[in-house]
């Protein structure tokens, strides 16, 4: 059953991002709403795979990368259909899916087996720290998204190429607006991730910060956002520099999840 989930979720994830593709060179509203449709039922049934993998486990299915890349890419379709809901820009899901795509494919190449979970983490934070981090990545990666169409829209504006695709994409305020929203929806949660995290690694290992590489290069993309969302709140810093600050906030985030996972050895390792 696993398999059949996880296969059809990543089958209607392809259809979907195919349907936007389509919708980004010729949006029409039919397009639009097939593709939103389309999207809510390839969540459903991914929602339905990570309940499945629960039952199945016994546990909050994300401990290692198949099921944590997984439930990433869930919580990016979930904010990206919460964001469709209040803001109406179909374009957006031509930028978010695919990326939701691309994690699936990755999760899927790596081991499905649900190995015997290690005893550091048979603790109720387990789903606590987990599910608050990775929808505090989610709210990062639309961010990011949203900043690749911030800085396509304001090449347009600059260069006064104010064509076919200047049209499509939403204002800049717009853009800048949902960006600022997921950062300070995902920030919070990165926050208490990382408060969470300290307080199990207290009663797993006996101290709250043991300087492990996911630790230091969690707190290094701590500061990162910090330093976005105060220079927003204090200097009103917004525009390019925001959006320029927002995706190299994600290429940290990025290599903090996986590249410090598979390459740097300490407690948080999936070797």
């Amino acid at each position: 059953m696993n398999a059949l989930l996880f296969n059809s979720t990543l089958v209607i994830y392809a259809v979907v991002t195919a349907v936007y593709l389509i919708y980004l060179l010729k949006p029409k509203e039919s397009l639009g709403k097939a593709a939103l449709w389309l999207t809510l039922a390839g969540f459903l049934v991914h929602c339905g795979f990570t309940l499945n993998r629960f039952l199945e486990a016994g546990h909050t299915p994300i401990t290692n990368l198949h099921e944590s890349l997984s439930f990433f890419s869930l919580s990016v379709v979930g904010i990206f259909l919460l964001l469709e809901r209040r803001y109406k820009i179909s374009i957006l899901g031509s930028f978010m899916m695919p990326v939701a795509l691309l994690i699936m494919i990755i999760s899927a190449s790596f081991s499905t087996v649900i190995p015997p979970l290690n005893p550091a983490l048979k603790s109720k934070w387990l789903a606590v720290h987990t599910i608050m981090a990775f929808l505090g990545y989610a709210a990062f990666a639309i961010s990011f998204g949203v900043s690749i169409m911030y800085l396509i829209q304001s090449h347009f504006l600059k260069t006064r190429r104010l064509g076919s695709m200047f049209q499509k994409l939403p204002s800049l305020d717009i853009l800048d607006d949902i960006s600022y929203r997921c950062l300070t929806f995902g920030f919070p949660l990165l926050t208490f991730a990382i408060i969470s995290g300290a307080i199990w690694a207290e009663t797993a290992w006996g101290t709250y910060w043991s300087w492990d590489p996911k630790e230091t290069w969690s707190l290094i993309t701590w500061f990162i956002y910090a330093a976005l969302l105060h220079g927003r709140l204090t200097t009103g810093w917004r525009g390019r520099k925001a959006a320029m600050l927002s995706i190299f906030g994600f290429v940290i985030m990025l290599f903090t999840f996986l590249g410090v996972n598979l390459l740097l050895p300490g407690l948080h390792s999936y070797k």
